[in-house]
């Protein structure tokens, strides 16, 4: 076995127990990952720098193939169930074996880095890939070690093994199909077969560090978060599902940028996991998204599943053929206006993104401290007919804590934590509905962004702290009456709708699916 490359650790993997792969490249910087991508043909180039690989039939996670090992120091710390299915050990270390038998003669490529800018929190990640670009894309999300003397010393808290091109057998590995996402907390290792997603690799991880830190009193958190002029006293946290607007809302030219997924909040604030982004592209112009737009047309970038131009090499971001999760990989510092060191004070507000395709929410509210925990474990956003196979009208869907396929522990732990980050640090908490307006979808019409973004905006500045408020009747959220450079009627949702006979239905609807949701976290 081999080894090249910058910085070559010395604690190998033999620790995985990989002894006869071909060649380990350590470390390698992006123009040689470049290199290595396309000459394997796993990548090409676009025009304007990016590289481009596309992932076959996983253009997004596989949550249904994704498992943790149930054992006797976490058995009873993980909420089982359909987000934390178990594996037994031995099926663990058949799969092991079979994927360390199967990248003998293979080319491996490792990078060391770091999950966590709080350097009180951070864990050392090692990722080893059977794919060049995956490493890259690794290299990319993960915070890099710039000391290549502390590079060669580095000894990993947790490694995850990524082989696409391995298949699991249900038969014999206990999968439920060729593709496998297992972690094992004892081991301290992931092993990653079947997908060539890249996604998997940094969210494999992120579901790590949400067992391991709420044991060390940090919170952690699906949610993007910037600051205002104050790095200390005006930090905001938004969480929110996909297509509620957490990234466009966030990515604000006014205020810098700490990250844009994933975050811990300790007793000195708020920090980064990453040290990049991982960003949808489909349909993004230059003027819907200039800064990320930007980043699409850098060297180092990867365009994940994104269409070219035959001859020009162009990407089309507005074609959709192999998905609509089509995406883009890039160092933080490709961000003009983000804090490359990660980090902020404790929050003064956090907002909860929702795109209610019922259209009975009101566009911003006030939560209590109760009411906080309440949104945050139902994690409510609305599907729109056409999104999914059979969906034909707005379908709730929910998702506990914003991020419930990473969330390893039972819910309760992660909310009870925000409820006491909220009322210890006095935290503005708001409820912002960036859906739809007037009527349902298919007849309202979709919130305005630039009421959104002034409403959000009225929020931070803490315009809306005092103001006057109504209660909403069905969900009983205090609601600002008036907001400058947002009309009135648009506050009250019900005001917008012509028929009040039908939006007081489709508000007790949707109220009877929160509450029937809720039931599974009441007793805790």
């Amino acid at each position: 076995m081999q080894h090249t490359g910058t910085t070559i650790s010395k604690h190998g993997l033999d620790k995985v127990g990989i002894t006869n792969a071909a060649t380990v490249y350590w470390n390698l910087p992006p123009a040689r990952l470049y290199e290595e991508s396309i000459k394997r043909n796993e990548a090409v180039m676009a025009a304007d720098g990016p590289l481009v690989a596309y992932t076959g039939n996983h253009t997004g996670r596989s949550p249904n193939d994704k498992f943790t090992v149930k054992e006797p120091t976490t058995a009873d710390k993980i909420w089982w169930g359909k987000v934390n299915r178990p594996m037994s050990p031995q099926h663990f270390e058949r799969i092991r074996q079979k994927m360390i038998e199967y990248v003998d003669g293979y080319d491996l490529f490792v990078f060391d880095g770091y999950a966590g800018a709080d350097p009180n929190y951070r864990i050392k990640v090692r990722v080893i890939t059977q794919f060049a670009w995956h490493n890259l894309f690794a290299r990319n999300m993960f915070i890099r070690e710039p000391d290549p003397a502390v590079l060669a010393d580095f000894e990993p808290d947790f490694t995850v093994f990524d082989c696409p091109l391995f298949q699991a057998d249900p038969a014999t590995d206990g999968t439920t199909s060729s593709t496998v996402i297992t972690v094992n907390f004892a081991e301290h290792l992931v092993l990653i077969g079947g997908t060539r997603y890249a996604g998997e690799i940094k969210k494999s991880i992120f579901g790590a560090l949400n067992f391991y830190l709420p044991q060390q009193n940090v919170l952690p958190m699906h949610c993007s978060a910037n600051y205002g002029a104050d790095k200390q006293n005006d930090v905001a946290v938004f969480f929110g599902l996909s297509g509620t607007g957490k990234t466009t809302l966030s990515a604000d030219s006014s205020r810098t940028l700490i990250g844009d997924d994933e975050h811990g909040w300790s007793d000195h604030g708020v920090y980064n996991f990453e040290g990049g982004c991982y960003a949808k592209t489909i349909k993004i112009t230059p003027e819907s998204e200039p800064e990320i737009y930007a980043t699409t047309k850098r060297m180092g970038s990867i365009l994940e599943n994104v269409v070219l131009d035959d001859c020009t090499r162009q990407p089309d971001f507005f074609d959709a053929t192999h998905t609509q999760n089509t995406r883009v990989s890039y160092p933080i510092d490709f961000i003009p206006n983000a804090d490359l060191n990660g980090m902020g004070g404790q929050p003064k507000n956090v907002i909860f993104l929702t795109a209610d395709a019922f259209g009975v929410l009101p566009p911003i509210s006030k939560l209590t401290r109760e009411q906080t925990q309440y949104h945050f474990l139902n994690g409510y956003t609305a599907k729109v007919a056409g999104t999914e196979r059979g969906v034909t009208e707005p379908k709730a869907t929910f998702s506990t804590c914003f991020g419930a396929p990473f969330m390893p522990m039972h819910p309760s732990v992660y909310a009870n934590m925000l409820g006491d980050r909220v009322e210890q640090h006095g935290v503005n908490v708001w409820l912002v509905n960036t859906g739809w307006t007037g009527g349902a979808y298919g007849t309202g019409k979709r919130m305005s962004l630039t009421h959104t973004r002034r409403m959000v905006a009225a929020a931070l500045a803490g315009e809306l702290d005092d103001v006057e408020t109504s209660e909403d009747p069905f969900f009983g959220l205090a609601v600002p009456t008036a907001i400058e450079g947002v009309p009135d009627h648009v506050l009250m949702p019900r005001q917008t709708w012509d028929d009040k006979d039908a939006y007081d239905k489709a508000a007790q609807k949707l109220l009877d699916m929160f509450d029937k949701n809720y039931q599974q976290y009441k007793g805790d």
